[in-house]
């Protein structure tokens, strides 16, 4: 299968990369900065901004599906890369005739995700960093479900927990909607990819994504995913 992925020089676009190319995919990989991805069999690389529709719309020409894995830094002022990149993409995807996107959202996208016995992350974590730190993100990640939502695209909005690195792929859990958890390894995050692009078991729904074999270091997640420059 021939991918186009979005966000493909960050955290968890590096994953997926990877990944679909040990399994045999070939992948498009969409980067903003150019000499971010390096060159490999089966990789192409595409330097496009994901909110430019002219440049988005060379990206997905030819491919068989999308995912996309683009991110954003918390911030006090209006986020937009969510929703225009997600404009940009549906809107090449209709043109071009591709009709499978993967597409990466936030478990707090579920109006009714509180995980089972995370009492300081229920009631001091979530509050802080996800409802006021990280506020005008979750927003545009809100809009951006509701742009995908809108189309006839063979869709799944992939709602991850609380991100952290990992090397390897361990044990994960997926469910409609969200996961019952607090933590998403970005390889497990991955491997959800891939594999619902294989089985299909969440098509025009929201896919919940935890992992269940690790947990990442809680102050040392804030400070990369919600504070350090990428």
């Amino acid at each position: 299968m021939r991918i186009t992925v979005f966000g493909a020089a960050g955290p968890t676009g590096r994953h997926l990369t990877d990944q679909a190319l040990s399994a045999g995919h070939e992948v498009v990989a969409v980067t903003r900065r150019a000499g971010s991805v390096a060159e490999r069999p089966g990789l192409t690389v595409a330097v496009a901004d994901a909110t430019d529709p002219a440049a988005v719309d060379a990206a997905v020409a030819g491919t068989d599906a999308v995912l996309s894995a683009l991110g954003a830094r918390f911030s006090k002022e209006a986020v937009t890369t969510y929703s225009a990149s997600a404009t940009a993409i549906t809107g090449a995807m209709a043109r071009h005739g591709v009709k499978r996107l993967l597409a990466v959202s936030s478990s707090i996208a579920d109006p009714n995700w509180r995980p089972t016995g995370a009492h300081f992350f229920n009631h001091v974590l979530d509050p802080l960093v996800n409802r006021r730190l990280g506020r005008t993100l979750h927003e545009d990640m809100r809009r951006m479900e509701a742009v995908i939502r809108r189309t006839d695209l063979d869709w799944t909005l992939v709602r991850p927990s609380g991100l952290f690195e990992h090397p390897v792929v361990t044990d994960f859990r997926t469910a409609q909607d969200s996961a019952d958890g607090v933590f998403t390894a970005r390889a497990d995050l991955a491997a959800s990819m891939l594999r619902e692009l294989e089985e299909r078991r969440y098509v025009r729904a929201p896919m919940g994504v935890i992992t269940t074999a690790v947990k990442p270091n809680i102050a040392k997640l804030i400070w990369q995913e919600g504070v350090k420059k990428k």
